[in-house]
This record gives C-alpha cells, sequence and structure tokens, in this order.
C-alpha cells in the first residue's frame, strides 16, 4: 500500500467512528408526568408541546415525550415520578396539580423540573425565589389558587342577594390552606356568608352537592382543583339541574353550561412551560431560570346559562369579560 493510501485509511477510520456514534446517540428523553388523562388534558398538552417545538424540540422527531398519568388519584404522583427517574428521563414536566411538582421534587434533586403551578412555589418549597430558583426545578406560576377572593366577589355581584354561598374544595390539594385562608377574608371583606364544603374523592363531592340542596344555598363557588376538571360535566349538570348559579375556575366550565368561570389561561401557561423544557433540553440549568408568572387572566360568562337561571348580569360585569357565550 502506498503511503498516500495508508494515510487515507488511518484518517477515515479515525474520523468516521465519531460520525457513527453521533448517528447512533439516543434522543433525549422528557418525563411528562401529569395528574388527570390524556383526555382530559388534551388543550395543555397540545400547549406544551407548541412551546416545546418553539424552542425547537418535536415529539419522536428530536425528542421522546413519555407520559406517565394519575388519573386523579394522588397517591400515584410519587410511584409514576420514580418511575421517570428510574427510566432516566433527561427532564420532568410536573403537570396537573402542584402536588405533582413536589411529587417529581421529592423523587430526584438532579434532574430537571419544569412545573406549572397555580400555589405559590416559594411557599411549596419548590425554588428559593421566583428569580432565583437555585433548585433543579422551575416553571411557570399561574395565578389560580391567589384568584378565589375575585372569584367570590365577582359571584357576589352576580347574585347579591344570596343568603348563603357553598363553596367546594379539595381537601388533598396544596393550595387548600392558601384557599381556606382567603376565602374567608374576602367573603368578611364583602358582607357574604360561605360555607366551606371540603370534598376530596366522588362520595364527598356528592356529598357537598347534597349539602348545597339541602340547606337551599343560593349559589356555589368550585374552588380551583385540578381534581375537579375530570368531573366537570358531573358538577356543571347538577348546577343546572338545580338552578344553581356558581362560578368556577376554568374556562371549560363555562363552555361547557356554566354560569361564570374566572381564572389563568391554561394553554398559554403550559405553552410556557413546554418552551422553558425546551430550554432545559438545550443545557440550561433550572436554577437560572426565573419562575415564569402567567399573568393573563379571564373571565367567560354563559349568558345563555344566565337566561336559563332568570338571572340579569349588571354591564359593570359583562363589561370586565373577556369572552361571552350567548
Amino acid at each position: 500500500m502506498r503511503r498516500r493510501d495508508f494515510i487515507k485509511v488511518v484518517i477515515a477510520s479515525t474520523v468516521a467512528p465519531p460520525a457513527l456514534s453521533l448517528a447512533q446517540q439516543p434522543l433525549p428523553v422528557l418525563g411528562f408526568l401529569g395528574f388527570t388523562s390524556p383526555e382530559a388534558f388534551s388543550h395543555e398538552v397540545a400547549a406544551f408541546q407548541k412551546g416545546l417545538a418553539e424552542a425547537g424540540y418535536v415529539d419522536g422527531q428530536n425528542v421522546i415525550i413519555q407520559y406517565r398519568w394519575a388519573h386523579g388519584q394522588f397517591d400515584q404522583l410519587s410511584l409514576l415520578a420514580a418511575e421517570l427517574v428510574r427510566r432516566g428521563v433527561n427532564v420532568i414536566a410536573a403537570a396537573g396539580t402542584p402536588a405533582s411538582a413536589l411529587a417529581a421534587k421529592a423523587a430526584t434533586a438532579s434532574i430537571p423540573i419544569v412545573f406549572t403551578t397555580g400555589a405559590d412555589p416559594v411557599r411549596l418549597g419548590l425554588v428559593d425565589s421566583l428569580n432565583r430558583p437555585n433548585t433543579n426545578a422551575t416553571g411557570v406560576y399561574m395565578l389560580t389558587s391567589a384568584l378565589e377572593g375575585k372569584r367570590l366577589e365577582l359571584l357576589h355581584e352576580v347574585v347579591p342577594n344570596a343568603t348563603v354561598i357553598g363553596v367546594m374544595v379539595d381537601p388533598n390539594s396544596p393550595d387548600t390552606n392558601l384557599q381556606l385562608r382567603d376565602l374567608p377574608v374576602a367573603a368578611n371583606s364583602l358582607g357574604q356568608r360561605i360555607e366551606i364544603l371540603k370534598a376530596g374523592n366522588d362520595s364527598e363531592i356528592d356529598v357537598a352537592l347534597a349539602t348545597i340542596v339541602e340547606k337551599q344555598m343560593q349559589a356555589m363557588l368550585i374552588a380551583s382543583s385540578p381534581y375537579y376538571l375530570p368531573r366537570l360535566k358531573k358538577i356543571v349538570d347538577f348546577a343546572e339541574h338545580h338552578s344553581v348559579p356558581a362560578m368556577y375556575f376554568f374556562r371549560a366550565f363555562a363552555e361547557f353550561g356554566g354560569l361564570m368561570s374566572y381564572g389563568t389561561d391554561l394553554v398559554e401557561a403550559y405553552r410556557q412551560s413546554g418552551s422553558l423544557a425546551g430550554r432545559m433540553l438545550k443545557g440550561e440549568k433550572p436554577s437560572d431560570l426565573p419562575v415564569q408568572q402567567s399573568a393573563k387572566v379571564e373571565l367567560v360568562i354563559n349568558l345563555k346559562t344566565a337566561k336559563k337561571l332568570g338571572l340579569s348580569i349588571a354591564m359593570p360585569v359583562l363589561g370586565r369579560a373577556d369572552e361571552i357565550i350567548e
């Protein structure tokens, strides 16, 4: 073999293997820890994937998303989070409830976590501060539980003569303490009497709804909890059947026929969290990424339902609505 040909062979043998190994490198894996189900969370998942795509990642092309769903069972979150850690995912997206983020945080101190939460992540212990998380977690902080007082105020404006408003609260949610602190304060400032109805499972929801009828409460407020989302139809149907004006925390309730909702735009929040997840996949550290605050809040009023209830909603309230369903 001539010296020149020998050199070509040597160069090819030293250059080719790295190129081959790069081609064979596995795609990064993103673990998605969801509280509800793919059916109940389809819009949010689509928004998350959109944000991920904006960061340059598409499922099945240059990233693999492994979904784990708790189907509304809080006790499953820790098991599913541990499973994702064992799988060796590159990033964990904790969705649907603050409990998802807490489960992921308890399962790993090294894998980056992006959360989407309606409760203060500092109070929950997920981050040290909003600007400097200083942990393996960061994400999007939605104004959800912090809006309970405003929801009560809006409902009070629509049904000012309601003697008692029943407030259904999920005792299993990490947001509960904040809700139980803020709601009585808001009620006192409005001069409105409320009754807290704790409902954290299906049988307790049945009891809470039955209590509203038995005690002839003139309105109800459904405090924010992801547990109530898959039970949307049941709750809205009850309110319609018994002609109870109700305030909800997510627009899907109003779209389905609920009287009104006031809450964060979840689709936008999950788009933001998808974008953050993409940045983490690129190597940015969550400890250096400030928690983003989703400030877009929307009031949706279903006028068709209001008419069925015989309610005349004042123009000042209608004027604040972001969407009116007629």
